[in-house]
């Protein structure tokens, strides 16, 4: 993964595409420090989970940026999160996520929000770096809800 991100950053040079470059070089620099941090090399998985935490973030920036009346500061973090979520697995949609809920709790047997804690656990391992952990808790509560 890290090995594609710098061919991509070395052909967004070439072809001067700065915000793909800026985002990119973003992505390496905090796959490099967490890296040197943990004093190994990050795995796949490990660095898919790291770009989701900078998705996540960036998600939550342009919200802030929309309630703060700044959609000039919210279309640049939403070109960035584009860029970003193309080297992220394709996300379940909310069908299919809801039919995994649905899964999960007809196997352990909850019945109502009281059996959320059992649900939960399970539902959260087979949704991993595929699918929204608060989508997946809605859908938990709507399917437990009736």
């Amino acid at each position: 993964m890290l090995s594609k991100l710098m061919a991509d950053m070395k052909d967004a040079m070439k072809n001067k595409e700065k915000d793909r470059l800026l985002t990119l070089r973003n992505m390496i620099s905090t796959i490099k420090a967490k890296q040197i941090d943990s004093g190994k090399t990050l795995s796949n998985d490990e660095i898919i989970k790291l770009i989701q935490g900078m998705a996540k973030k960036i998600k939550d920036s342009i919200e802030q940026y929309i309630n703060g009346n700044r959609t000039d500061l919210a279309e640049k973090e939403q070109l960035e999160l584009d860029i970003i979520k193309k080297y992220l697995p394709t996300q379940l949609s909310k069908e299919e996520l809801r039919i995994i809920v649905k899964e999960v709790i007809d196997e352990c047997g909850a019945t109502s929000m009281a059996d959320m804690k059992s649900v939960m656990p399970l539902l959260m391992p087979r949704i991993a770096g595929k699918g929204d952990g608060k989508l997946a808790s809605n859908l938990v509560k709507e399917v437990l809800l009736g």
